[in-house]
């Protein structure tokens, strides 16, 4: 069974992120409200960063594995 994380996915986090910049932008929240989205706002700009330096890692190691394969041309006729 995978292990499931408390953290939600990147596009999820990224659009709730977008809210709160938007909330904040406005000035019309009281400042206990938003000193709370701004932390809010912080976990989520963590999480999005750690999610896009997993996935260029990743994007790091494929690379690194393509470049130790060889390629053959390709061959229209099969042979």
């Amino acid at each position: 069974m995978p292990k499931k994380t408390s953290q939600p996915d990147f596009e999820k986090a990224l659009a709730e992120l977008e809210s709160l910049v938007e909330n904040l932008e406005r000035g019309e929240l009281p400042l206990e409200e938003t000193l709370k989205q701004f932390e809010r706002g912080i976990e989520l700009t963590r999480s999005c960063q750690k999610a896009l330096q997993a996935a260029e890692q990743r994007v790091e190691i494929l690379l690194a594995d393509s470049e130790t394969e060889t390629t053959k041309p390709y061959d229209e006729a099969g042979e």
